[in-house]
């Protein structure tokens, strides 16, 4: 599979770049996409709720009135689960969310979700490029030229450039990612993905 190499004035240099099938034109599995997605999610999670439950309460444990011959439903001390104030049950513990997934699992994710991508039209390549200077302005004008302004746009380069970054960070939606740390979450959150010449050439071969 061949896409248009762009520069960054969104022009066509007439060059093409080489896309491996392996990656990009593979016969997707959506499950696979979702349990690596579930799993990033997950991982995220920091599992510190916690509320109190009956013995953790802190309130007498007289019981308030005798079991039987009230005519009212039985009761026991103040910090009941069915008064105001009193425990919960059932309540959240801190726990933690992470959960093992194949390494092929998420290789198989990863591949599905640039099918996906390409299928859908959502990836452009373009010549390797740095900004002189951190500027806003420019990263805007960068996404304007490549018809991804307004859009969420992940950029993928092949090493980290720090006036990229900055150019970047105020920007809505946008995302710079070196290649090798692109996750399928990632991918399937942007609708808008350009990919450096030394980008893909890092995810042709992962």
């Amino acid at each position: 599979m061949e896409l248009a190499i762009y520069n960054i004035k969104g022009e066509d240099t007439g060059r093409k770049a080489q896309l491996n099938d392996a990656v990009f034109a593979i016969d997707a599995n959506e499950h696979s996409v979702y349990l690596d997605v579930k799993q990033y999610l997950a991982n995220q999670r920091q599992g510190t709720h916690k509320s109190k439950e009956r013995s953790e309460v802190s309130g007498s444990t007289r019981k308030l009135h005798k079991q039987k011959g009230g005519g009212g439903a039985r009761i026991g001390d103040i910090n009941s689960p069915l008064l105001v104030g009193g425990g919960r049950v059932f309540g959240p513990r801190p726990r933690d969310y992470r959960f093992k997934l194949n390494k092929k699992v998420k290789q198989l994710a990863r591949r599905s979700a640039w099918t996906y991508k390409v299928q859908d039209g959502q990836v452009k390549v373009v010549e390797n490029f740095t900004f002189e200077a951190p500027k806003t302005k420019d990263f805007i004008n960068f996404a304007k030229n490549l018809e991804a302004e307004g859009k969420k746009l992940l950029v993928i380069l092949a090493d980290n450039n720090k006036n990229v970054y900055l150019s970047a960070r105020n920007v809505p939606g946008a995302c710079i990612m070196r290649a090798s740390d692109v996750n399928t979450y990632a991918i399937m959150k942007s609708n808008a993905i350009v990919l450096t010449e030394g980008g893909l050439e890092v995810i042709n071969n992962l």
